[in-house]
């Protein structure tokens, strides 16, 4: 479908996903059928002496197609004259046509490159319709085939082809479906009851058939194992076998890759003999660990000659029950693993452990099936292992040994992690045992004040901006700055709090009556002025400045301001004690000092000491004049305090 094209109806969309299901299952099936073909014609090239012409080597080519499809031939030629029939299936040849059917079906149900860069995709196919649309594609090319070999030498059972082709075929294109919608359980699980579907669709499920699948793999390891070693074993017979059957190179190869193709057969057939049952040798004649029984006619085969010759077992025949055993161990390995992980009991790990088992029997029966078959008439129409017994036999020795080893594996392994957990512990207690150990850290108490952002602390009374560490530690970066010229702090800083705008409280009486009298008595020191409330006594003291003199030496005269502009120093002024004792300066010559605003002294110039007599002749500046920042100047006023003259106004 292209841009331009129209929609297509739902009816044409529908046949044209039908035609397009039909054709990929012709193609798979006419991909395996040529592959094959490819091959035969080869040898036949190959070969010196050929029987037929390519007709002959093309329908026998088909035959062997049709085999690996489960459908029997026909033998017409026979030393009795009686038509035989074959049957034995080499299972690696029903890899290819199984794959490319599979393949298919799910390669239908997935849109393809060019398709998905397309706008207008019609709906997608149903499952349904591509099952049915691959499996009567390639039954079409599958009985076409039926009908082309029935000139051969080796023409297909009709009947036979009728029950196997359609349900290898079906089998396959319905794996292929189920794998394109991601292998789901299907619509099923929603009627059955919740307790069905929780028994049947659980972990232990899960468990029971992953642990089964591992011990069939370990039952066709050993089987596998078993055949080679009896191979080996009769060495000489087998070569024997193989020159016999063939003189050219072409002949000894196909020898070769048919032997190559019955691997598979013989790992089932040697699981069968080390679980017990053993397999059929011809009519009558059995071959197991505890011997051969009857008369075995088995055919000059290189394969064939791996099967045990003799009346009684030795100990080598019995050490294949070795097979099952491990089998069991493998099994009861992965359920212990699982119950481990999800805690289960020992109830839930047996009963893990025995569908396990039974799903192990189930798969070694359809193996054995399909490994076993007829190779022509009278003793050769039993061949390969009974399914039922080699069934059987799985399941009982995976329910024996799986059961009570999953059982006894999850006491272990619980009982391991228990202690390996305690040895770890006392191993890491013991290499770190020389550090001190830690003291419990006491609780914390939550601080009494409240917390306050650094950008927003409080800087009023009370504040961070006035406790003791943050006045240090201002008064400890300044001296810093100043490269140790300034002193440490004063006592009345260090221990002073906020300013207090209250008035001094004076000295209660009965704290008058304890002071000495005479001499020795000492009158109270008289208040500190307005200007030199902030700074304290012990720092003028320091900087060699009179409290009860103006910052420029001169004494500092009584001035009462107005109640209604400074009410708090003529309370002050009110309430401080008159001494008797010290007389009142004279006034000096000097002019005094600048005044700031409303009369209070130049906070600029109270800090500087008083001048020298004799030094205000000097023509060089005063040094402490000029490096003292004026702090209280201001533009508009002259340095005598009087206030400059300003521009006449436009």
């Amino acid at each position: 479908m292209t841009d331009r094209s129209l929609p297509l109806h739902p009816a044409q969309a529908r046949s044209s996903v039908l035609a397009t299901c039909l054709l990929r299952g012709a193609i798979a099936a006419g991909l395996g059928l040529g592959a094959l073909a490819v091959l035969v014609i080869m040898l036949w090239i190959s070969s010196p002496y050929p029987d037929s012409g390519p007709g002959g080597a093309l329908r026998t080519a088909a035959s062997l197609w049709l085999l690996a499809h489960g459908t029997h031939l026909v033998r017409p030629e026979t030393l009795s004259g009686t038509p035989g029939s074959v049957g034995l299936i080499p299972l690696l040849l029903v890899v290819l046509p199984a794959w490319l059917a599979h393949r298919a079906a799910r390669d239908a149900m997935l849109p393809g490159e060019d398709e998905a860069d397309e706008d207008g995709l019609g709906p997608l196919p149903s499952g349904w319709a591509v099952f049915w649309g691959v499996t009567c594609g390639y039954l079409a090319i599958a009985f076409a085939t039926v009908l082309y070999v029935a000139a051969g030498p080796l023409p297909a059972d009709p009947l036979s082809a009728v029950l196997h082709l359609p349900f290898a075929v079906g089998l396959a294109a319905g794996s292929g479906v189920w794998a394109a919608y991601g292998r789901p359980l299907g619509p099923w699980q929603d009627r059955l009851h919740d307790h069905v579907r929780d028994a049947l669709l659980n972990a232990r499920t899960r468990a029971a058939t992953r642990s089964a699948g591992a011990a069939v793999a370990a039952l066709l390891g050993g089987g596998a194992l078993l055949a080679g070693a009896g191979l080996a074993w009769h060495l000489g017979v087998a070569q024997d076998a193989f020159l016999r059957l063939a003189e050219d190179w072409s002949g000894r190869f196909s020898v070769l890759l048919l032997g190559v193709a019955l691997v598979p057969n013989a790992a089932v057939w040697g699981a069968s003999y080390g679980l017990g049952p053993g397999f059929a040798v011809g009519t009558g004649a059995m071959a197991s660990p505890l011997g051969v029984a009857g008369a075995p006619a088995l055919p000059h085969f290189p394969l064939l000659a791996a099967v045990p010759t003799g009346g009684h077992g030795s100990w080598w025949n019995w050490a294949a029950a070795g097979v099952p055993l491990v089998a069991g161990v493998v099994l009861a390995r992965f359920i212990a693993r699982v119950a481990v992980a999800e805690g289960w009991g020992l109830r839930d790990t047996a009963r893990a452990a025995l569908l396990g088992a039974v799903l192990c029997g189930c798969a070694l029966a359809s193996l054995a099936a399909m490994a076993d078959g007829p190779l022509g008439t009278g003793a050769l129409v039993e061949l390969g292992p009974v399914w039922w017994r080699t069934g059987g036999a799985a399941l009982l020795w995976a329910a024996v040994v799986g059961v009570p080893g999953a059982l006894a594996l999850r006491g272990w392994r619980m009982r391991g992690a228990s202690v390996a957990r305690r040895s770890v512990r006392g191993r890491v207690g013991r290499v770190f045992a020389w550090r001190p150990r830690r003291k419990p850290v006491a609780p914390v108490a939550e601080a009494a004040g409240p917390a306050h952002d650094y950008d927003f602390a409080p800087v009023g009374e009370g504040g961070l901006w006035h406790e003791d560490g943050a006045r240090k530690a201002r008064w400890a970066a300044l001296k810093e700055a100043s490269g140790g010229l300034m002193a440490d702090i004063p006592g009345d800083l260090a221990g002073a709090g906020p300013a207090d705008s209250s008035p001094p409280r004076p000295i209660p009486p009965q704290h008058d009556a304890a002071l000495p009298s005479g001499d020795s008595a000492r009158d109270p020191a008289p208040p500190l002025p307005a200007w030199a409330e902030g700074v304290g006594r012990d720092f003028l003291e320091r900087m060699g400045i009179d409290a009860g003199q103006a910052p420029g030496g001169a004494p500092a005269p009584r001035r009462e301001p107005a109640p209604q502009q400074e009410p708090e120093v003529q309370q002050e002024s009110a309430t401080q004690p008159e001494s008797a004792s010290q007389p009142e300066p004279a006034p000096q010559s000097e002019p005094a000092p600048p005044q700031g605003p409303a009369g209070e002294p130049d906070p600029v110039r109270e800090f500087a000491p008083a001048p020298e007599p004799g030094l205000e002749s000097r023509s060089h500046p005063d040094p402490v004049r000029e490096s003292a920042p004026e702090f209280g100047s201001r533009p508009d006023r002259d340095p005598d305090g009087a206030k400059a003259p300003r521009p006449p106004a436009d």
